[in-house]
């Protein structure tokens, strides 16, 4: 099976083929990076007609390369995924709606942790049409993201963890963007509550789409 995997940033890329080598190692797995979506959403401060017309774009064009599936990495794009995902007759996913359903699996209440504040509202939008009835805490650590583009990742885990311990009363933690995956130990030993990650639940839910039972999650 070959997995399009569609990027807005470069630090979701490791994160998701951490995640193939663990959970589905046949899958063969290929990276498509537009870096300039996010910054320039960060620039709009919305979703943009245009914005959307480039995921389209993408779908249609990893479509065109054989993919069987389609997998994004941008949680802040979830209206462009959807339109996009119209466009093409394979799996699309959203990077989160995988770990969202596992989200409303472990408790009456959830926490979502981010590194990237314009993806919280999509986000919480997504996740309250898919469990309506499971309240929904919030938290951000920007510096994180800034941390993590410069290359330290132990201040990146370290900050998302002291975010985390905001989250009261949660039954468990999901850390929103692909890019925050690598913090899952950190945060989990910070507030000792089980915490998902999107690449894991996205992996597994891709490959139960495409191979049914012998890929359930």
């Amino acid at each position: 099976m070959r997995i399009a995997l569609i990027h807005a940033v470069r630090v979701a890329m490791d994160p998701v083929d951490e995640a193939f080598a663990r959970l589905w190692p046949e899958a063969r797995s290929v990276h498509l990076l537009d870096d300039s979506l996010s910054t320039d959403l960060a620039r709009d401060g919305a979703i943009t007609q245009a914005m959307t017309g480039r995921f389209v774009t993408l779908a249609r064009y990893a479509h065109q390369t054989g993919a069987d599936g389609i997998l994004f990495t941008c949680s802040a794009f979830g209206p462009c995924i959807e339109a996009a995902a119209e466009t093409v007759p394979i799996p699309v996913l959203k990077p989160n709606e995988a770990m969202f359903r596992e989200g409303a699996r472990a408790g009456t209440r959830v926490g979502l942790l981010a590194s990237f504040a314009p993806s919280l509202p999509p986000m919480e939008a997504e996740f309250r049409a898919i469990a309506p009835s499971v309240a929904l805490e919030t938290a951000c650590a920007p510096d994180a993201m800034v941390a993590l583009n410069a290359g330290d990742g132990a201040r990146h885990d370290q900050l998302l963890a002291q975010a985390a311990e905001a989250l009261d009363g949660c039954d468990a933690i999901m850390l929103a963007q692909f890019s925050t995956a690598r913090a899952r130990k950190v945060v989990a030993e910070a507030v000792g509550l089980p915490v998902l990650t999107s690449p894991d639940s996205a992996v597994r839910a891709m490959r139960f789409s495409l191979l049914g039972g012998d890929g359930a999650p």
